[in-house]
């Protein structure tokens, strides 16, 4: 039976809704009442009368990197006609990626970077001075996707393949130093072919 002081308790705590229906109860009956704060009252009836949440896309499983998703497959054509496939990793310089497969294309063209080309709006110089020789000369394949995208040869690359090649020998637009070549993911697949070395072995 409900006392008067828990009728008023109720009546000052619970939504009219609640009231009704202890209003309605018969008097002979024993009723729990648990005392609720205002707060959590509000928001259970937010809830109830809230729209149904939209339908969450599932995230799809993402595999994680790996190493072996910056190696590309290249392959290189000797003087002789004979084709090998190398790995080399995005990043690197050809004459990196043909040493470590134990390629032998003459002394490298070491020298600093003079610029790089971070964006099609942003070319960055680093004040490099570039290729000081000219004896890794390489022939890369003129329409792969990777070759056009790389950087173009800088005035002193062409310079040095200038003045270590003859004419003959050079081929436009394809013509490059391996060590001034850096690798980038569009080159998979690219063939290179290497010509006869120069005598780099002289006292």
């Amino acid at each position: 039976m409900l006392s008067s002081a828990c009728l008023r308790l109720a009546r000052s705590r619970a939504p009219s809704v609640a009231l009704n229906r202890l209003a309605g109860l018969p008097s002979t009956l024993t009723v729990g009442v648990t005392v609720v704060g205002r707060r959590t009252l509000a928001a259970a009836a937010a809830a109830a009368h809230a729209p149904p949440s939209a339908t969450l896309t599932p995230i799809p499983d993402i595999p994680p990197a790996s190493v072996y998703d910056k190696i590309i497959k290249i392959t290189i054509i000797d003087p002789s006609g004979a084709r090998r496939s190398i790995p080399a990793l995005v990043g690197q310089s050809l004459y990196t990626a043909c040493t470590m497969n134990n390629i032998d294309l003459g002394p490298a063209s070491i020298g600093a970077p003079q610029q790089r080309i971070n964006s099609s709006t942003w070319t960055e110089p680093l004040y490099g001075e570039g290729a000081t020789s000219g004896f890794d000369h390489v022939i890369l394949q003129s329409d792969n996707i990777g070759v056009m995208a790389a950087e173009p040869p800088h005035s002193n690359e062409i310079a040095m393949l200038e003045a270590y090649w003859d004419d003959d020998e050079l081929v436009e637009g394809s013509s490059r130093l391996a060590s001034m070549v850096m690798i980038n993911k569009e080159m998979d697949g690219m063939v290179v072919y290497v010509p006869d070395r120069l005598c780099d072995d002289i006292p």
